[in-house]
């Protein structure tokens, strides 16, 4: 009888696992058709990272509705700051009106999207021109589980840490500055830089400018950055920094999406 047990239990777990990995599979391949549509329907040259979260897998493709769909493709051309990364999060996605295998032309139902464009500190710096500029989140985050004040972990959109050479201030150190970033009224495509302060102490470059180099100091940090459009042209609900770099992000719910519009310039 024990041999039995132990004979029936063995071929369960086989099953089992088997169970799984034809599903992880499955995802898989599904996976793959996303990347490759994302990337014909707006010329890409590489196939962006997608995932389909939620297991099971299949049991998702039988509802025609996926959890939570999430599209990431770095280091993207942009006509204006030379390179970005894209992200979009879909959630609640119906694929009742096409295949389990999307395809470029797919326009897809959604509960929820949550769009976003990321500039990291080498590529600000570039446009600011200020080529050793290192961006971190302000000092004062607040305590949660992200580390940061949404649920995608971006800090607030003010006291960010500007740390730079301003050569084009006519000042050769390494100093911080507090920054905020702003989205001006009626131009949703605009990231505006406004510098606020040199900051000293722990955690920063500690160099004091002095009172007759500040204003120029300041000016070399703040600037306008326009052609910020998010994926699938969601308007932007916050601004501020997760690690690195500078993110804008746009949550938007009851929305139809087509894949092409994953990549805006």
């Amino acid at each position: 009888m024990r041999k039995l047990l132990i004979g029936l239990a063995a071929t369960v777990t086989t099953v089992a696992l088997g169970a799984v990995g034809a599903d992880f599979g499955t995802a898989i391949y599904a996976e793959f058709h996303w990347a490759r549509a994302v990337r014909a329907a707006n010329h890409l040259p590489f196939d962006p990272w997608v995932g389909i979260l939620g297991f099971p897998f299949v049991a998702q493709a039988m509802r025609h509705q996926y959890h939570q769909v999430e599209i990431r493709a770095a280091g993207v051309d942009h006509p204006v700051v030379g390179k970005v990364s894209l992200e979009a999060t879909l959630h609640s996605v119906d694929v009742a009106q096409t295949s389990w295998l999307i395809g470029p032309d797919a326009k897809l139902p959604a509960g929820k999207l949550e769009s976003r464009i990321n500039i990291d500190s080498t590529h600000v710096g570039r446009f600011m021109g200020i080529k050793d500029l290192l961006v971190e989140a302000p000092s004062r985050e607040t305590n949660d589980a992200t580390g940061g004040t949404t649920e995608s972990g971006i800090s607030d959109s003010h006291g960010l840490v500007f740390t730079g050479t301003p050569v084009k201030a006519g000042f050769d150190k390494r100093v911080s500055v507090s920054v905020d970033l702003s989205i001006p009224e009626g131009d949703d495509t605009t990231l505006v830089f406004t510098a606020t302060g040199v900051l000293t102490g722990a955690g920063t470059a500690d160099q004091p400018v002095p009172e007759d180099r500040k204003a120029a100091v300041l000016a070399a940090f703040g600037t306008t950055m326009p052609g910020m459009k998010l994926p699938f042209g969601v308007s932007p609900t916050h601004e501020g920094a997760r690690g690195s770099d500078i993110i804008i992000e746009g949550i938007t719910t009851g929305v139809t999406v087509a894949l092409d519009g994953f990549r805006q310039s």
